[in-house]
């Protein structure tokens, strides 16, 4: 009977929580001052689609300031009461960005119909103004937290998609103003909200879908439990494989718990490094308890222990 537990997941982690912490923070500065003017300037021009756009940039420093929060209470130390500490308030916080994006975006929606029924007079050659300035300043944004990992963090990426839509929010804007400035096209400020506010269900369908089955404990996107089973099962004196989980602490922190039903006489301590080996090297998973179980021992069923 053998069982290993290995862990060298923080390995390197260190840079990159912290590349992600001044990514988010400065973001979180760039996007919280200019919210402020985009929401003067969509009350004096009168602007539905400026003042979505400031809406969304609410929401905006919101996730980046609740991100932030997320990765520093994050990397408290584990206790007897958190034995995995506080990553997963990562996933939470991703959650409520993902919903407060789907929240933002009814309220748009609402707006737009409002706007739809009674036009209203809008000061186009603001609106193109503050909508222009707030396109540089998400790109700006939207560039500093691409230099983060948001492929491998999900709190990252639910906020570069924030950003992202207020990005196309902006484009949005800018079209209407030009729409309005040139041909008097008053209809064209509600319509670039109702794209804009599309854009952002999208964008927290996705975050709201990821967050939720990390909740739930599922197998992480990139790995296939069935290719991890066979390699598991082609690793010399293993005779079967159960009780196997993989599943994701957080975004960027897979993990992976199993029993080995391994031949009699087998090194049980040589079959341990290796395995741990193949499984770091082809997987990437780096966090792994293992039990070994003698074949024919009273732990070798093919679902659970006794």
């Amino acid at each position: 009977m053998g069982h290993s537990h290995s862990h060298d997941h923080h390995h390197g982690h260190g840079h990159h929580s912290s590349t992600n912490k001044s990514a988010l923070r400065l973001s979180f500065l760039i996007i919280a001052s200019y919210m402020i003017i985009e929401i003067i300037g969509g009350l004096l021009t009168n602007s539905l689609a400026l003042l979505s756009d400031a809406g969304h940039m609410l929401s905006d420093a919101a996730a980046l300031g609740l991100s932030y929060f997320a990765m520093v209470f994050g990397e408290r130390k584990a206790s007897f009461s958190k034995t995995f500490g506080y990553r997963r308030f990562e996933i939470v916080a991703a959650f409520l960005n993902g919903l407060t994006l789907l929240l933002i975006s009814l309220y748009i929606f609402w707006e737009a119909y409002q706007r739809i029924l009674q036009p209203a007079e809008v000061i186009s050659s603001g609106m193109l103004v503050v909508s222009f300035i707030g396109l540089i300043v998400n790109v700006c944004a939207a560039y500093i937290l691409m230099r983060g990992d948001k492929d491998e963090n999900l709190n990252v990426r639910s906020a570069f998609l924030h950003v992202l839509g207020d990005l196309f929010g902006s484009v949005g804007a800018i079209a209407a103003a030009l729409l309005i400035m040139f041909f008097g096209w008053s209809y064209a400020d509600p319509i670039a909200s109702v794209l804009v506010a599309l854009l952002i269900v999208i964008s927290g369908y996705r975050v709201l879908k990821d967050s939720f089955h990390i909740l739930m404990e599922g197998t992480p996107i990139q790995i296939d439990v069935e290719k991890v089973k066979n390699s598991l099962l082609a690793m010399d004196g293993v005779k079967s494989i159960h009780d196997l989980h993989i599943w994701s602490i957080s975004s960027d922190f897979p993990a992976l718990s199993c029993h080995m039903v391994v031949e009699e006489n087998f090194s049980h301590q040589l079959l341990l490094e290796k395995t741990q080996v193949m499984l770091s090297q082809q997987f990437h998973l780096k966090h792994t308890t293992i039990q070994l179980d003698k074949d024919g021992g009273s732990c070798c069923g093919e679902d659970h222990c006794n």
